[in-house]
């Protein structure tokens, strides 16, 4: 059984920054893909950023030149660094990653349970 584990969510005021990690855990043979979406109540679920194993990084146009995904493939971890914060930022982060499991052969997405950002004053 694949995991995912978010930590770093708080209160932040704007401006401040914080720091989102993703832990993938189990038997895991190769992660194609880590992103990190975001939703609140009423809204839908949007992608934040996406970091794929061919080295490409994508962002939403609300984040772009605010936010940084970065990975450690050693550790099978994906970070969100989130700095200039918005209240409008204020959601539920989830993190996804596609994943192949031993011994399968099979690709299969994987969501954690998510970490709260609150931005406020």
């Amino acid at each position: 059984q694949v995991q995912l584990v978010e930590s770093g969510g708080a209160l932040a005021q704007p401006g401040g920054s914080l720091r989102l990690s993703c832990a993938a855990s189990g038997s895991i043979s190769s992660i194609s893909a880590m992103a990190w979406y975001r939703q609140g109540p009423g809204i839908q679920r949007k992608l934040v950023a996406l970091s794929t194993s061919d080295s490409r990084i994508s962002y939403a146009d609300s984040v772009k030149g605010r936010f940084t995904i970065s990975r450690d493939s050693a550790k099978n971890m994906v970070y969100l660094q989130m700095d200039s914060l918005k209240p409008e930022d204020t959601a539920v982060y989830l993190c996804y990653a596609q994943i192949k499991a031993t011994p399968s052969s099979a690709w299969v997405s994987v969501w954690g349970k998510g970490t709260l950002v609150t931005v406020s004053s």
